[in-house]
């Protein structure tokens, strides 16, 4: 097992990262299973697209423990959904074994900065600048998060990859897109075209069941290795 998450984005065309949509040991091992290259979970998030409450690290370090046992690939760790949340657990997350950690720039206490590989997302708000900056101050990976709330679901569009493009054009770091749209197996060819270097999987196209991720990320597994 190989537990380097940067090197993911030197050795594929495009890797696929699976967020798990509730923290169980079980869907962790099929996602790996399936084609994987990389797993992300979370804490102290109430998790818009999946409906999910994660709770305190207390409260989940049971099933993030016995993933970390089971791994068979980088797994990543989501500290909050907001800098209140993220705060007061991230002390003690950053000794947990992880390979990267992620959360939206707006929620990074600024001390944890660059005590592991940082996984760090925008939003819509962000401006153009901002994205820019984000490696100079500690993203290792950004994570483009960039669709409004209420177009969760919609189709991949041309436009949607215009901005991935420039997003990926003014970055110096690998940008990932998290299936915020429901974008599918045949649609990895014009992300890869689009500078995009990772995907990142979830409910919006996996569903919430064990063979439903399973399926999900085995497509998406063959769709990538074909292009």
């Amino acid at each position: 097992m190989r537990d380097d998450y940067l090197g993911l984005f030197r050795e594929r065309k495009l890797a696929l990262i699976m967020s798990l949509p509730m923290n169980r040991p079980a869907w962790c091992r099929a996602a790996f299973e399936a084609g994987a290259d990389a797993v992300k979970v979370h804490i102290n998030v109430d998790h818009r697209a999946s409906g999910t409450h994660f709770g305190r690290l207390a409260e989940e370090r049971e099933a993030l423990e016995a993933m970390l046992a089971g791994r068979q690939g980088p797994m990543g760790l989501v500290l909050g959904g907001s800098l209140e949340q993220a705060a007061p657990d991230a002390e003690a997350a950053l000794e947990m074994p992880f390979s990267f950690y992620s959360v939206y720039a707006h929620h990074m206490p600024a001390w944890a900065i660059g005590r592991r590989i940082l996984m760090a997302a925008c939003d819509a708000s962000y401006s153009m600048d901002e994205i820019r900056a984000m490696p100079a101050v500690g993203a290792d990976v950004l994570e483009a998060s960039v669709i409004p709330g209420r177009e969760y679901g919609q189709p991949l569009s041309m436009r949607d990859l215009a901005r991935y493009r420039a997003i990926a054009q003014a970055v110096d770091a690998p940008v990932v897109v998290p299936t915020q749209r429901a974008i599918q197996p045949k649609e990895v060819g014009a992300l890869i075209r689009a500078g995009v270097r990772g995907l990142m999987i979830g409910a919006v196209v996996t569903g919430q069941e064990e063979d439903s991720i399973a399926r999900a990320v085995a497509a998406f597994r063959k769709a990538i290795d074909e292009v």
